[in-house]
């Protein structure tokens, strides 16, 4: 399940929680709350496997694009040679084929600067999303946690 979809469950939990009168706390199904936490344990997994996939696919984008360049420069070897006949033609040839190859270099670069730009933003965006739901998850223990706090005195004063 997608981890942003868990988040919404844990808030339509607490939205449905009750609210303990005079207090800003509310009271929680504990099954149905560690059961989203325990599938958004799972779901992170996935999202990391995710974001590896997307440098996985940047590595393979910058692959074909120097095997373009290569590709692009060996057809730009071969035309010179093709054109080597005259003088003129062969410096005409010598000046495209530095073009195209300083044209595929730039193009590779290109590629490479805008793969790595979407890993980044992917990356970035992954890392926010999982920061948000460690606060989430936090708050959630700490609202817990202060209400079994506040329930402790109430009942050792019972069994007294």
């Amino acid at each position: 399940m997608d981890i942003l979809q868990l988040i919404d469950r844990l808030e339509e939990l607490f939205n449905e929680s009750k609210n303990i009168p005079l207090t800003r706390n509310v009271m929680v199904d504990e099954d149905r709350m560690l059961d989203i936490i325990d599938q958004m344990r799972i779901a992170i997994p996935e999202e990391v496997k995710k974001a590896q996939q997307l440098l996985g696919q940047r590595d393979r984008v910058l692959a074909q694009a120097q095997e373009e360049a290569n590709r692009t420069l060996d057809l730009a070897r071969q035309k010179a040679d093709q054109l080597a006949s005259k003088e003129m033609v062969v410096q005409e040839s010598q000046r495209r084929g530095e073009q195209i190859l300083a044209q595929a270099r730039g193009d590779a670069e290109n590629t490479r600067t805008d793969a790595d730009d979407y890993v980044m933003r992917s990356l970035t965006q992954l890392q926010a999303e999982l920061e948000r739901i460690t606060n989430q998850v936090a708050n959630g223990i700490r609202v817990v946690q202060d209400e079994q706090e506040r329930r402790a005195p109430v009942s050792d004063s019972i069994d007294k």
